[in-house]
């Protein structure tokens, strides 16, 4: 029987998720049960900062957050626990979540001093007022830096070079241009700035009482971290804004203590003095935490409004399309992360359209066809997609095999189809979407075929789903029925932080659920078996014979604009 990792009999772990929309409360026990979770909705529970869906819509693409409503959220929900008389006392260690990308300015002289005098008989936001040089954080929603996200690709010699040096091409979203759009447009503000913290080192520096160091993981979705060295990158410090490396601080190891609760917490809310806090990390970092991903190999598939693909590799190739982030559980390794826009809705779509509104329906049409859909590959994108990057549009092709070419390989010919009939359709949109996912995941790092799947969100409820997953990526697929992932992501980072702290030594996180697998939180249910056979081996030439309609399409955009 495998070695429990110990953990006091005691033990509470609390992981902490800071949203868009809320904040959220998981807590995990010695056994890592979740014993509660609360959470506090901003719109709803803080709606004198007038939020619609956490955030406020600027002119231009502009989308922000107000810095103070975070800090308020964090009273709000310590407050709840309080009036449910949780045992604070209890609590080893916290971690957290922040939504990626957001941005927050302190303000010289004022940040840090605040941070460090705070009166636990006050208010935490009240205290922290004029401590900010920005009350308003960008965020991932922001679209409004594509003229900065240009000038640093450029300057660093093209968007290839950017990608190899920070696991990305340039983002609007991404805090570097944020950054570099502060500078240019209010250099007055970015001067009066100590510090700029991301939402996850933010909410850590409030929990700490000082400046928490923004972690490795979360670091990478900045255009500003050299990946492979684990540094900031002089070479796109220098062209993003002067003096950037005093203002951004140390980097840190995901797993490692940012420092001990602060006073104000332990005497407000009776934790106890020798609890820690461990770095926390960005939102994506911490869902892949929490759907138990920790081995190479490993891939999860979320299916939402936008699906996203979760990856761990150890040999990532950055580029064009995707995101490469240290992985958070394990240093030596990569998370690999894959969006695209057109997930539910426009699986939706269809099915109003060819199955009368009903997934019973959709499913049956799916059976009635083939896999492979005889040749038959569309492209659906009912909002503009980011993999690949193309507008709104609908594309059909039949691909034909017309010979095996010299290497043995087959040929296809391609030709443009004006419409399927309504089975055909409903397969080629779902085929479409996973076989975009294997062929993408495979050009960024992931192995084929991967060691299993883990597939979560809404979609992972249609067992037909499932079952094509596990054909097209040729491996057993399981589903995670919890879905608060990056909450609980965050609790089971703050017990390995803690556990890696008291053995002054990483451990992986897998080591933590030796022993506990039948009890833990996360436990994943084998759904679809996948073999890598003939089938599997038919997708992946399929997978190829769409990458090149796919580049095709993008060339075609290219001429027309």
């Amino acid at each position: 029987m495998a070695k429990l990792v110990s953990l006091p009999e005691d033990a509470l772990f609390l992981g902490l998720d800071s949203s868009t929309q809320s904040l959220k409360v998981t807590v995990l026990d010695a056994n890592l049960q979740v014993t509660c979770s609360r959470a506090v909705h901003f719109d709803s529970e803080l709606s004198h900062y007038n939020t619609k869906d956490g955030v406020h819509r600027g002119a231009g693409g502009e989308v922000t957050a107000p810095v103070l409503m975070w800090v308020e959220a964090l009273e709000a929900i310590f407050n709840k626990l309080k009036s449910d008389n949780f045992p604070f006392e209890r609590v080893y260690a916290v971690s957290g979540s922040g939504q990626q990308h957001g941005s927050v300015y302190w303000k010289q002289k004022c940040g840090s001093e605040a941070l460090k005098t705070l009166d636990s008989s006050k208010s935490l936001h009240l205290q922290l007022k004029n401590a900010f040089s920005i009350m308003e954080s960008p965020i991932w929603m922001d679209s409004s830096t594509s003229k900065q996200c240009r000038a640093i690709e450029t300057a660093i010699g093209g968007p290839d070079v950017l990608a190899q040096i920070t696991g990305s091409r340039a983002y609007e979203r991404f805090t570097g241009p944020q950054i570099k759009k502060i500078y240019e447009s209010h250099k007055h503000v970015y001067d009066s700035t100590e510090r700029i913290s991301l939402v996850s080192s933010f909410m850590a520096s409030l929990l700490v009482g000082n400046y928490a160091a923004i972690d490795y993981s979360d670091g990478a979705g900045m255009n500003l971290m050299d990946l492979r060295r684990r540094v900031w990158s002089k070479a796109v410090l220098d062209v993003t804004a002067p003096g950037l490396e005093d203002k951004l601080g140390g980097l840190a190891p995901s797993h490692t203590v940012a420092g001990k609760l602060s006073a104000y917490f332990v005497e407000r809310y009776s934790f106890s003095p020798s609890c820690i806090v461990i770095h926390w990390s960005g939102d994506n970092p911490n869902s892949l935490a929490g759907l138990a991903l920790d081995l190479p190999g490993d891939l999860a598939i979320s299916l939402g409004t936008s699906d996203t693909v979760f990856g761990i590799t150890s040999d990532p190739n950055p580029g064009l399309e995707g995101h490469v982030f240290p992985n958070p559980v394990d240093p030596d390794t990569y998370m690999v992360m894959l969006c695209y826009k057109n997930g539910s809705l426009t699986r939706e779509g269809v099915r109003n359209q060819m199955a009368d509104g009903s997934w019973e329906v959709f499913n049956h049409k799916l059976n009635d066809t083939s896999p492979l859909n005889d040749g038959n590959v569309g492209f659906y994108y009912s909002e503009p997609e980011i993999i690949p990057p193309l507008p709104a549009g609908l594309h059909r092709f039949k691909l034909t095999q017309v010979c095996s070419e010299s290497n043995g390989k087959p040929s296809f010919t391609a030709e443009t189809i004006q419409e399927f009939n309504p089975s055909m359709e409903v397969r080629a949109i779902v085929e479409g979407q996973f076989l975009s996912m294997r062929a993408h995941s495979e050009r960024i790092g992931m192995p084929s075929p991967p060691e299993r799947v883990i597939v979560t969100g809404g979609g992972s409820a249609n067992k037909q789903f499932l079952k094509m997953i596990a054909e097209i990526f040729g491996c057993n697929v399981y589903t995670i029925e919890r879905t608060d992932s990056a909450s609980l992501g965050a609790a089971l980072r703050s017990a390995h932080g803690w556990v890696c702290k008291k053995l002054d030594k990483f451990i992986p996180v897998s080591d933590l659920f030796k022993g506990r697998e039948d009890m833990n939180a996360v436990q994943c249910k084998l759904v679809a078996e996948g073999m890598k056979d003939s089938l599997h081996k038919q997708y992946g030439l399929f997978a190829c014979e769409r990458m090149k309609l796919e580049k095709m399409l993008v060339e075609q955009l290219k001429l027309s604009i």
